[in-house]
């Protein structure tokens, strides 16, 4: 048994494990009670913000996705394209993208140069967007000042491109209708293992760059098992954002439940 968290794997006796107990964490000078509690009490006023959102999106008619990743995935390459596949097969679908990153507009002026609205969101030393936060980037945005409810015509699609960070933002909700999680070919197959809350909080997973996938060490059907044994009912798509490969199925899986709501 190991003599650190009693975990019982033999030769793990020097490996060190912090998020064993009920915090799940560990805070220096803090019990693992006290820990919990501020964690419940901020989330739950981040939920309670949530939910206001989610109320407004469907008074609203819009569709809110997070897009979730690590750095370097090519998430803002991927909404570009995105972009330009929603534009070429529905022109009239009004669309939008809150951006969040520590520092710059770099990504919101691309998204901008790809022909859809943007606000870009800087958290400062912040590692993740909050209900907060998207909510009065919302009400910057076009979407929030047209009407797209339930009998007011067509739905809106907003997309939440969030901080590349594959641990924090996972606790967060934001009011969206999905967290989309993206994992690159050049990552390695073992993340979903490595950060198991952000694959378990994720309706669907987008194996992204896999154009490069003869260049790369990556196994796609271990990823595909070790994210579905995080979570059993995790939907998964595989897409290039340079190719063109498997977009149409992306854009397929964004417009299925909007023409289910139209």
């Amino acid at each position: 048994m190991c003599v650190v968290c009693g975990c019982g794997e033999p030769g793990e006796t020097s490996d060190l494990h912090y998020g064993q107990g009920a915090a799940k964490a560990s805070v220096p000078g803090l019990s693992p009670q006290r820990v919990v509690q501020i964690e419940a009490d901020v989330l739950g006023a981040n939920q309670h913000l949530a939910n206001r959102n989610r109320a407004h999106f469907a008074a609203h008619g819009v569709m809110a996705y997070n897009l979730l990743s690590s750095p370097g995935s090519g998430k803002t390459t991927l909404l570009c394209a995105t972009i330009a596949a929603l534009r070429q097969r529905t022109p009239q679908l009004p669309l939008a993208v809150i951006e969040g990153d520590q520092q710059t507009r770099l990504d919101a002026d691309r998204i901008r140069a790809a022909g859809a609205p943007a606000i870009q969101v800087n958290t400062g030393r912040g590692c993740h967007l909050d209900a907060q936060m998207v909510g009065d980037a919302f009400h910057r945005l076009d979407l929030h000042a047209q009407s797209h409810g339930p009998g007011a015509g067509q739905p809106a699609l907003l997309f939440i491109e969030n901080v590349g960070n594959l641990v924090c933002p996972a606790l967060w909700d934001l009011g969206e209708e999905a967290k989309v999680v993206i994992l690159s070919v050049t990552e390695g197959e073992d993340k979903p293992l490595k950060y198991p809350d952000m694959f378990a909080a994720a309706r669907l997973m987008l194996i992204n760059k896999i154009d490069l996938r003869p260049y790369v060490d990556f196994d796609v059907a271990r990823c595909i098992e070790s994210a579905r044994r995080i979570n059993p009912g995790l939907e998964v798509l595989q897409v290039s954002a340079r190719s063109g490969e498997g977009l149409t199925p992306w854009i397929d899986w964004l417009l299925e439940p909007m023409h289910a709501a139209a």
